[in-house]
């Protein structure tokens, strides 16, 4: 899908359409339309006739270019949990890998890179009834490692704008919740990880944008991805002036909160009523 929007960009800042492309090349234009949304593999001899059509004639950034369709063909590391992620999911991971920093909004719970395995696991079991216990230590697996990869990964990002009702609202047993916010109390020693607070009692907060992960990438490599969270599924936002409208409401949200230092201070008066 990533690969899949560079060629997009490629095609669309000479003003060609899908079908002056395919007069050029002579494939059709579902197959375009597929290796643009990221449903089709890319072929070398393909992707060559399409960079001669764009123009792309510098043998470095060929090179480049031809290295990440290859790396987009290859299949990524959360395969192997396969078995308990969607498509879905598993697009997330893929982005939460490229980016260069995320932020994130939850409304319901923490965001997943920064819970505990005890949060996990009783937030699945009251969400999920249905799922095995052998399903739970397995999604819990990957969320570790979607973890391990993010904090030892130098300059990569995260900035999570925290819902005050996901400290009160606990899950699992109290002991478990006071060693969850424990946890973010120590995240918030690292300079890659910054939290934000949405106050329980604060009105009129713009908090309308729901659940919502921004993926921003280095270099310009691609431009800003949003992911919003809604009922039955993911939905991954691309066109400009979609993924604008959350990223001018985050932005809301974010001025709208406590910084960091009094997030902390605020985790810490919550601490202590699981004790």
């Amino acid at each position: 899908m990533i690969f899949g929007e560079t060629l997009r960009q490629r095609r669309q800042a000479l003003g060609l359409t899908a079908e002056d492309v395919v007069r050029q090349i002579g494939h059709s234009a579902s197959k375009i339309s597929r290796m643009e949304n990221g449903r089709h593999d890319f072929k070398e001899a393909d992707l060559r006739r399409l960079l001669d059509v764009y123009g792309v004639h510098d043998q470095g950034e060929r090179d480049l270019l031809l290295d990440l369709a290859r790396a987009a063909n290859e299949r990524g590391w959360w395969d192997a949990w396969s078995d308990v992620s969607t498509k879905t999911l598993q697009t997330l991971v893929s982005l939460e890998d490229m980016a260069q920093r995320i932020r994130s909004y939850e409304i319901a719970q923490l965001p997943g890179l920064v819970q505990t395995a005890e949060y996990t696991r009783a937030l699945i079991r009251a969400n999920a009834p249905g799922k095995s216990e052998q399903e739970i230590e397995r999604i819990i697996e990957l969320r570790a490692m979607r973890q391990q990869r993010l904090m030892r990964e130098p300059g990569k990002k995260l900035l999570c704008v925290l819902d005050e009702v996901t400290l009160v609202r606990p899950y699992g047993s109290r002991e478990g919740m006071r060693r969850q916010l424990e946890h973010l109390i120590s995240l918030a020693d690292d300079p890659d990880i910054g939290f934000n607070l949405v106050e329980l009692t604060k009105p009129n907060l713009p908090v309308q944008i729901g659940t919502t992960t921004i993926f921003d990438f280095a270099d310009g490599q691609l431009p800003d991805i949003v992911y919003i969270e809604r009922s039955g599924g993911g939905l991954y936002l691309q066109e400009e002036h979609e993924v604008d409208e959350h990223v001018k409401g985050f932005d809301r949200l974010m001025i709208a909160s406590l910084g960091q230092r009094a997030t902390v201070r605020r985790i810490q008066d919550h601490i202590k009523k699981f004790c």
